[in-house]
């Protein structure tokens, strides 16, 4: 990353497009350059690359656009320098002309923060692909992060889809098996057959041989470019946290916390990052949510307006977990814990250390692994608790929905 950035500031007139694969990890080097743009400077002013770039083919690659600019380091000593870092982006890069990054489902989140640092550039979503394959394009690019859909091309693999049938905002299962049994066979439609509005879990049947591999991303039918359907992407289908009965899918969690971040927005504070965690092994299971917070502002946020948060979760979260909240009395407040900033760095460290693509990594939004959650709560600077119950009606169930 330190070659990569140092290039691209060498050749800052040149660079028409930033980017990288998911939200989380450009903005993770717009925060590397925050950390090491002295060190940069250094390096620019000089013509020469840190020592600690070891590898000879990348010290020889640098060094072949690498040369002392002094001019050029004042220049970028400078911007860095100011107190705001709004418009980062277009201030080093002039001629940039979008960002290229996914922001649908849950890297939505990173939308406020990419347009602070890029001046409010076009958010651009090309592509949708996985590790298995590529399964479709974006046809309206410069289209707002919200429109996005997918055309999916069905040269790329066989697609197959099994209609989701949601209950008061949760999927319908826990998590997603490996193989289809014989009710979800009979369900599943090819890509001729789908309709505008459903929600459907993709399959593939690919080249390289993986037969009705359940991807695990649901997809809602957006329209239709001639006859191909084109999708939204709405979220991964396993369920993120339970405790009981009660089931909380990733879009519905997103959904909760980005009503809660309202709180925050009078003391001019960020979400930067978040996950969550079932807490099970304590008496009153309850949903813990690790924060990490970004501040514009020295103004201290009271403990109420955390507790505010949690309570507006549990407001936002479906019928079953407020049922378990207010009637079953089967699960506790829900907790929101405060992190050291740069928690989430270590984090996406931590997985890499693991054998995790710097490319693919997202932030999982649910945290099992017990090293993770070890991390998380070594990093904690403050815990809040929801005050009150959320309001729930009898009879009014997830249940009672599905009849």
């Amino acid at each position: 990353m330190y070659s990569q950035v140092l290039c691209g500031l060498c050749q800052n007139k040149e660079v028409l497009r930033v980017g990288a694969v998911f939200a989380s990890g450009f903005i993770r080097a717009i925060r590397f350059l925050e950390n090491n743009w002295s060190l940069l400077c250094k390096d620019i002013r000089n013509g020469t690359i840190d020592t600690r770039i070891t590898d000879a083919s990348v010290r020889g690659a640098v060094m072949k656009i690498l040369r002392p600019d002094s001019e050029l380091a004042d220049f970028i000593e400078a911007e860095c320098n100011k107190q705001s870092w709004q418009g980062i982006i277009t201030r080093l890069w002039p001629n940039t002309k979008y960002v290229d990054v996914i922001v649908t489902g849950t890297m939505s989140q990173y939308i406020p923060t990419l347009d602070y640092y890029s001046n409010g550039l076009p958010l651009v979503c090309t592509m949708y692909a996985s590790s298995e394959c590529y399964f479709g394009v974006n046809l309206n690019p410069l289209c707002k992060p919200s429109d996005v859909s997918y055309t999916l091309i069905p040269t790329m693999a066989y697609f197959e889809f099994l209609p989701v049938h949601r209950n008061n905002g949760a999927t319908n299962s826990i998590t997603v098996p490996k193989s289809l049994n014989g009710k979800e066979q009979q369900e599943l439609v090819d890509l001729v057959d789908v309709k505008i509005g459903q929600e459907y879990e993709l399959l593939v049947t690919t080249y390289a041989g993986l037969y009705r591999y359940r991807v695990g991303d649901v997809l809602r039918v957006a329209g239709f470019k001639n006859k191909a359907p084109q999708f939204n992407f709405i979220c991964r289908k396993n369920v993120v946290l339970s405790i009981d009965s009660d089931k909380t899918d990733e879009d519905e969690l997103q959904n909760a916390v980005k009503n809660a971040v309202n709180h925050l927005m009078p003391f001019d504070a960020t979400l930067t990052d978040y996950t969550s965690y079932a807490e099970t092994s304590t008496g009153q299971g309850h949903y813990v949510l690790f924060w990490e917070l970004s501040f514009n502002d020295s103004t201290p946020i009271p403990p109420s307006v955390f507790e505010d948060c949690c309570f507006t979760i549990e407001e936002s979260l479906n019928s079953v977990y407020r049922q378990g909240r207010v009637s079953d009395k089967s699960i506790g407040p829900l907790e929101i814990k405060t992190l050291e900033a740069g928690t989430f760095d270590k984090l996406m460290d931590y997985a890499i250390s693991l054998g995790a693509s710097i490319n693919q990594y997202k932030t999982p939004r649910c945290v099992k692994f017990a090293p993770i959650v070890e991390l998380l709560n070594s990093r904690v600077v403050g815990n809040y608790f929801s005050p009150k119950c959320p309001k729930w009606v009898p009879g009014h169930s997830q249940w009672s929905n599905m009849n």
